[in-house]
């Protein structure tokens, strides 16, 4: 076992040591330098691919709009057909059931 002394001076020489490389790493000379380059990704699709991907996409778009428009259309047609129902039955026909009761 070791005595206090030897201790502190053990943990000093510890502390002196780390301190060392430390500085060594800061005011290294022989630090490596390395230029920044800026980041060029490969050419992994070929530019015909890529105008095929993307008129797939535009016709996908295109499919999708004429469907969500006619499905609109229907849903207006439903409602409109509702509302002239509902019309002509407030107008014409409700005065009607009710003298036959």
């Amino acid at each position: 076992m070791k005595s206090p002394h030897e201790h502190n001076q053990d943990i000093q020489r510890q502390v002196e040591k780390r301190l060392r490389e430390i500085d060594d790493q800061i005011n290294g000379i022989d630090t490596p330098f390395y230029e920044t380059q800026k980041h060029q990704p490969a050419q992994t699709q070929k530019p015909w691919l890529r105008k095929i991907i993307l008129g797939g996409q535009l016709f996908g778009l295109a499919v999708a709009t004429i469907v969500a428009v006619k499905v609109a259309s229907a849903l207006a047609g439903i409602v409109m057909f509702g509302a002239l129902t509902f019309l002509v039955y407030k107008l014409f026909l409700e005065s009607k059931f009710k003298n036959i009761k």
